[in-house]
C-alpha cells in the first residue's frame, strides 16, 4: 500500500468547505439536492478511487459499509421513529421552562443516546416557542448539551464511548465522569438561562401564545406507541454488536450477520412508520428533507475523511503527544471535525503505547490518559455543526421549521469559541491531569 500523502486531504477540506460557504455564496443552487449530490460525489469518488488503486480497499469498505452505513441507519431509524411521536408542551417558553427541558434532554442523552435524545426533543421545544422571536440559540445550546455533552456518563450516550466499551472499559467506569459532566450541564445550562432571560425580555409581548386545549394537561403525546420502538433503539444498540454476538466480527461471515443491528433497527424504522396514524407526522410537519440532507452530504464526508483518518493512524505517534492534556486537546480538535468514533479508537490505541508499565490502567490504558480521550472526543463534539451526527440533523430541523441558524462559521465564531471552548478549557484544568 502507498503512503496517504497530505494532498489527498484535500478533497475533505473542500467537501468541509462547501459545507461552510455554500449556502452563503450560492444559497439556490446549494438548497437543491441534485446539487448537493453532485458535489459530493465530485469530491467522493475520485478519493474513493485512488484509495483502492492505491490498495485500501478494505479501508474504503469499512469506512463506507461499515461505518457510514450504520451512521445513517441509526440517524434515520431514530428521525422515523421519534418523527412519530408528537409531543405538545402546554407551557409558556418562558427562559426557566426552557431550561428544564434542555435539562431533562441532558439527563436522557446518556440514557438513550445523544441522537435520539436530540432528535426526541427538538420538535417539542420548537412548538412550545414557536412564537418566540429569537430561537437560534436554544437550538445551539440543545446541540451542545443534548446532543453530544449529556451522553458522558455511559457507553450508550455517544459512539466513541461505545467503541472504548468493547476495548474492554468497563461500562460503570463511565459514571466516574460525572463531575465534568456535572459541572458542562450546569455552567451551559446558567448561561443558556441568562441569555434566554434577557432575549425574552427584549422580545416583550411577542411571545405571548394561548395554551391549547382545555384539559389542563401540561404535555400531551400523540404516537406513544413509538417510545416502544425508541427502546428497542436503544437496546438494539445496547446488545446487537459484536461484543454479544461475536460472529458479527468475523470476517466470513455474512453481510447480514456483520449488519444485523443495523437490518434490526430497519424493522423498527418500518414498524414505526406503518403502525402510526399519518396524522401524527402530519401534526409534526415531518418531511425527508433533513435526513436526505444528512445522507448526501455525510457521504461526502465520511468518504473524503476516510484519507484523513488514515493518515491520522499513520502520523499519530509523530504529533508528540504524551500527556493526558495533549490527548485531550488532540482527541478533542480531531473529534471537531472528523467522525470522533474512529479519532477516539486512534488515539487509544496510541494510548497503548504510552501506557506500558503502568500501574493504573483501564481498558489497557493509562486512566489518566484514558479520561481526557473519553471526554475530549464527547464535548467537542460540539464545536462544529459536523462534529456529531445530531448536530447537523438538529440545524437542518430548525431550518426547516423557520429558525434561521448561524452558518458553518458562524456557528464556530458565535458559539464554540466564546461560548463552549472556554468551558473546555476549565474541565480540562480540573478534571485532565
Amino acid at each position: 500500500m502507498e503512503p496517504i500523502a497530505l494532498w489527498v486531504l484535500i478533497p475533505f477540506v473542500l467537501m468541509l468547505l462547501g459545507i461552510a460557504i455554500g449556502p452563503l455564496v450560492a444559497p439556490r443552487w446549494w438548497e437543491k439536492d441534485v446539487n448537493k449530490i453532485l458535489y459530493s460525489l465530485v469530491l467522493a469518488v475520485p478519493t474513493i478511487a485512488y484509495l483502492v488503486n492505491a490498495g485500501y480497499t478494505h479501508e474504503v469498505v469499512h469506512q463506507m459499509v461499515f461505518d457510514y452505513v450504520p451512521f445513517i441507519v441509526l440517524v434515520g431509524s431514530l428521525f422515523v421513529i421519534t418523527g412519530g411521536i408528537h409531543i405538545r408542551l402546554n407551557l409558556s417558553p418562558t427562559p426557566f421552562a426552557n431550561t428544564m427541558m434542555l435539562l431533562v434532554g441532558y439527563l436522557l442523552a446518556s440514557i438513550m443516546g445523544t441522537t435520539g435524545a436530540a432528535l426526541l426533543l427538538v420538535r417539542p421545544l420548537l412548538r412550545m416557542n414557536e412564537h418566540r422571536v429569537y430561537k437560534a440559540h436554544l437550538m445551539l445550546f440543545l446541540i451542545a448539551l443534548v446532543a453530544n455533552c449529556g451522553g458522558l456518563l455511559t457507553p450508550l450516550g455517544d459512539p466513541p464511548l461505545f467503541m472504548l466499551f468493547l476495548r474492554g472499559v468497563p461500562f460503570e467506569w463511565f459514571s466516574g465522569l460525572y463531575p465534568a459532566w456535572m459541572l458542562v450541564g450546569g455552567v451551559m445550562l446558567l448561561i443558556y438561562y441568562c441569555v434566554d432571560k434577557y432575549l425574552y425580555r427584549k422580545e416583550g409581548a411577542s411571545h405571548e401564545r394561548p395554551v391549547e386545549g382545555h384539559d389542563g394537561a401540561m404535555v400531551r403525546c400523540k404516537g406513544a406507541t413509538n417510545f416502544y420502538f425508541l427502546a428497542g433503539v436503544v437496546l438494539t444498540v445496547a446488545y446487537v454488536n459484536t461484543g454479544y454476538i461475536p460472529a458479527m466480527a468475523d470476517e466470513n461471515a455474512p453481510i447480514y450477520i456483520k449488519l444485523l443491528r443495523e437490518f434490526v433497527l430497519l424493522v423498527m424504522a418500518a414498524a414505526s412508520w406503518y403502525s402510526t396514524a399519518k396524522n401524527v407526522r402530519v401534526s409534526n410537519f415531518y418531511s425527508w428533507e433533513p435526513l436526505t440532507e444528512v445522507i448526501i452530504l455525510f457521504f461526502g464526508v465520511f468518504a473524503t475523511m476516510t484519507p484523513a483518518l488514515l493518515y491520522l493512524q499513520a502520523h499519530a505517534c509523530e504529533i508528540g503527544i504524551s500527556s493526558p492534556s495533549g490527548f485531550y486537546y488532540v482527541t478533542g480538535a480531531l473529534s471537531s471535525f472528523l467522525d470522533n468514533t474512529p479519532t477516539a479508537v486512534a488515539f487509544h490505541t496510541l494510548a497503548l503505547e504510552f501506557s506500558a508499565g503502568c500501574t493504573d490502567l483501564v481498558g489497557g490504558v493509562r486512566e489518566a490518559y484514558l479520561v481526557a480521550i473519553s471526554i475530549g472526543a464527547v464535548f467537542f463534539g460540539a464545536m462544529t455543526y459536523i462534529g456529531n451526527g445530531p448536530n447537523f440533523m438538529v440545524k437542518s430541523i430548525a431550518e426547516q421549521d423557520g429558525v434561521e441558524m448561524p452558518g458553518f462559521f458562524g456557528y464556530i465564531a458565535r458559539f464554540s469559541i466564546p461560548v463552549l471552548l472556554p468551558i473546555y478549557i476549565i474541565v480540562r484544568l480540573l478534571f485532565v491531569a
